[in-house]
């Protein structure tokens, strides 16, 4: 079964196809990860991912979504974080952090707390983004970033990186989607700016360019590079597949590996068609006219789905979010279903 077979990129090999997608748990402390990460991140190792992604995790505070985001932009949190990352590792499980900047959709509440933007008083910030748009009504205006806040917004990522690999992560992920920072410069439903970074389709994915060229220049070449993108805005005018396998051309010549495709979030209010493996077909396309390993995620449940979107060529990986919420150990339940074998932890073999 394709789902069950190793991966091998560049010098890591992933056990299986199956990795946890990343999800907030709005659960951190001043950016640094609490023991509900290191519960939540290490049952789906134990469980029997191939690869565990951190929740989309900061490189600058002003880059978090709500004050409870987890955090790597300083370098405090590189401690928070070696626990974890070793826990996950020696259930025989990648550990990978995603490297994220919230831009207009920061200093908003976390869910548990309800939705809209935070106040100064209560732990908020002044967001930032390509222009002073913002998200909506209830979400804070954003302040246009400088050119000169752009290279350092840049500087950031690479430190990030740099933290991400003292901490012993394995794979690292820039993300690029659902209408973050990156993904903010690049739709034109969010970007009106008129520099060098605004504009045309070249200015538009500039910065993404830079900071995937920043950090794979201080990621090693024995580690593997993603990169999440949002294949559509599902919006008449906004970012579309398209522009989406031209950028996974430019990323992959500049040493990403993976392309881990999603869609939408860039504007509120839209329509998309959800169903099992709505996206599945963005990250075919991108896989065979990019030339690029992807990754699919979206409302994949079912283990024999999840092997025939491997088997067939639509994706080298599948990422479970929300189905691995209800089931950390969905990966054992698939093996059991695809009638494959694989080694549980020894405390637990006597349920195996």
């Amino acid at each position: 079964m394709k789902l069950f077979e190793p991966l091998r990129i560049r010098e890591i090999e992933l056990k299986n196809r199956i990795a946890v997608s990343p999800m907030c748990e709005y659960s951190a402390k001043d950016g640094h990860p609490q023991p509900w990460h290191m519960v939540h991140l290490g049952s789906r190792a134990v469980g029997g991912a191939g690869l565990v992604f951190t929740e989309a995790t900061a490189v600058e505070a002003r880059g978090r979504i709500s004050p409870e985001d987890t955090g790597i932009y300083l370098d405090a949190h590189v401690a928070s974080w070696k626990p974890i990352v070793e826990f996950v590792r020696s259930q025989g499980a990648v550990p990978g952090i995603q490297l994220a900047h919230a831009g207009r959709k920061g200093s908003t509440k976390s869910p548990f707390l309800g939705q809209g933007k935070i106040s100064p008083e209560a732990g908020g910030w002044e967001p930032v983004a390509p222009s002073a748009l913002a998200f909506q009504e209830d979400y804070p205006t954003p302040r246009a970033l400088t050119a000169k806040e752009i290279a350092e917004t840049v500087a950031a990522f690479r430190k990030a990186a740099e933290r991400s690999l003292e901490a012993g992560f394995e794979i690292a992920e820039i993300h690029g989607a659902h209408g973050y920072l990156l993904h903010e410069f690049m739709s034109p439903l969010c970007n009106r700016r008129d520099d060098e970074f605004g504009g045309s389709f070249e200015n538009r994915i500039r910065l993404a360019l830079q900071v995937a060229k920043a950090v794979r220049e201080v990621w090693p070449t024995r580690l593997p590079l993603f990169f999440r993108t949002s294949a559509t805005d599902w919006k008449e005018g906004g970012w579309n597949l398209e522009q989406t396998i031209e950028l996974s051309k430019r990323l992959k010549a500049l040493g990403v590996d993976l392309m881990d495709v999603s869609s939408g979030g860039a504007v509120p209010g839209v329509k998309i068609p959800l169903g099992p493996g709505y996206q599945v077909s963005f990250s075919e396309a991108i896989r065979r006219q990019a030339g690029i390993a992807t990754g699919s995620v979206g409302m994949i449940t079912d283990p024999a789905q999840a092997d025939t979107i491997l088997s067939t060529g639509q994706a080298d990986i599948v990422l479970l979010a929300r189905e691995l919420l209800r089931d950390p150990y969905w990966p054992r339940r698939a093996a059991q279903a695809l009638g494959v074998k694989i080694k549980a932890p020894a405390q637990y073999e006597r349920a195996w």
